[in-house]
């Protein structure tokens, strides 16, 4: 697939990182010189040096004969322009544009064919504002993950020394909860994967993603960790974006504070949320956090713009005696840095926005990404087609397909009903199939597996 990047920032860096390992076409796009050479000494690339809205850039870029154009520059404004002009003047079959501002995503006819052609618009804040809200929807989660409209969902866990399951196979899951379905999709210890099987035995500290129906979720982690009760009192530090939509969404449910530094901007968040009280202050202030009551507190969520002031105050709050800390980490090569030790979970907005771009650049029927593991293996979502002449998946059991190396089907979803994967299970056409796969390497394999064609004999 012959792709034009616009954009050679972090999610537009590692996005070209992603596809050119898959056998793309791939030509980033940038008015840095400097960081365009520095992708290319790494990657098997085109680049070109410029102004991604300019007509005269995107041909050079090859956009007359490009199948897709992703505009993920820092400018709102220069990511629908190129849409546009790659719209009117190349046809490009496929655009997408990273879209930040409000005052555009509230506007619904904006981005109609006829009005400026985007075909898929990601908006970063709202793809990071879910993942903070599935995280406090479930206390104790590293990671959650919907598929199929909700009905699956992946969930990541650290596995607490004194769990029920800790220290048994995985065989002992489905002996001691008969009544629940799941599948332990990957383990990782000490940061190294581990292919699941029956007589694999969960150790102390390793992090286990599983596959249940929603209604399940709960009651397969307090087999991994222990229970932690609901998060009810939330504090978030930093009133954007992001900050505003969470306490939009919680504040009805939970009770909500939220610490902002702008004055101006504290009196807007005061009128536009009902019931969320907002602050004036740093949120690094101890005496503020102090004054607050932090001890309190559930979950403290630092999202503000500036790294340096999420970390500390997530550290000054943890040390003030709030239970869980949350905290939005710009620069990646942070993440693991922080994640585990007093920051109980780090999230990078860059990996959470790679997953919904993924999604769209997926071959085959693929409608669900999601990266896992700051990159490092991915779930996905496909759809069987065909039958068992025309496809590799349709009427066989799972047992039977030949799945890549490092790949594991973790569940069905056939029209409302869950199937979690057992090898007796047949694949129908028209199932929702969802995948672990631990090797990044292994992602086109998935394709062509999902691929139908002519005849597999």
């Amino acid at each position: 697939m012959k792709i034009i990047i616009l954009g050679a920032g972090q999610v537009g860096g590692t996005l070209a990182e992603h596809l050119a390992r898959e056998e793309n076409d791939i030509t980033v796009v940038d008015t840095d010189g400097a960081r365009l050479r520095e992708l290319h000494t790494k990657l098997d690339i085109r680049t070109v040096t410029g102004a991604g809205s300019y007509p005269m850039v995107l041909r050079q870029a090859g956009c007359a004969d490009a199948d897709m154009l992703i505009a993920v520059t820092n400018s709102d404004e220069v990511n629908m322009i190129a849409c546009q002009v790659a719209h009117t003047l190349f046809r490009t079959p496929t655009k997408i544009a990273r879209v930040r501002a409000t005052a555009y995503l509230t506007r619904k006819g904006l981005f109609a064919h006829e009005a400026v052609p985007i075909d898929v618009l990601i908006s970063p804040e709202q793809v990071v504002t879910d993942h903070v809200r599935r995280l406090i929807e479930h206390p104790g989660a590293l990671q959650v993950l919907e598929f199929a409209g909700g009905l699956v969902q992946l969930v990541a866990v650290k596995a607490f020394y004194g769990g029920p399951l800790v220290g048994q196979d995985l065989a002992f899951l489905r002996r001691h909860m008969p009544n629940v379905d799941t599948r332990v999709a990957a383990i990782y210890r000490r940061n190294r994967p581990i292919i699941p099987r029956g007589n694999t035995v969960i150790e102390s500290d390793d992090e286990v993603f599983f596959l249940a129906a929603r209604r399940d979720i709960r009651a397969v982690m307090s087999e991994l960790r222990r229970v932690e009760r609901d998060f009810r009192r939330v504090v978030i530090a930093g009133g954007g974006n992001i900050g505003e939509r969470l306490a939009e969404h919680l504040e009805h449910s939970h009770q909500v504070k939220i610490i902002e530094h702008s004055l101006e901007r504290c009196t807007q968040l005061s009128e536009r949320l009902d019931r969320t009280v907002v602050l004036h202050g740093s949120a690094t202030s101890k005496r503020l956090l102090e004054e607050e009551n932090i001890e309190d507190c559930d979950i403290f969520c630092a999202l503000t713009n500036d790294d340096e002031v999420n970390i500390m105050s997530s550290l000054l709050a943890k040390r003030l005696g709030a239970k869980k800390v949350l905290t939005l980490i710009n620069n990646a090569a942070y993440v693991d840095l922080v994640q585990g030790g007093e920051i109980d979970i780090a999230i990078s907005p860059q990996q959470a926005t790679i997953g919904s771009l993924l999604t769209h650049v997926r071959r085959g029927d693929i409608v669900n990404v999601h990266s896992l593991r700051r990159g490092a293996a991915e779930a996905i979502e496909a759809i069987a087609h065909g039958d068992k002449q025309s496809s590799k998946v349709v009427g066989r059991a799972i047992g039977e397909i030949d799945l890549p190396e490092s790949t594991t089907i973790g569940a069905i979803v056939r029209g409302k009903e869950v199937l979690i994967a057992h090898d007796d299970v047949v694949v129908e056409s028209g199932d929702h199939v969802i995948l672990f796969v631990i090797d990044k390497r292994r992602i086109r394999d998935v394709e062509r597996l999902f691929q139908v064609g002519l005849s597999f004999f």
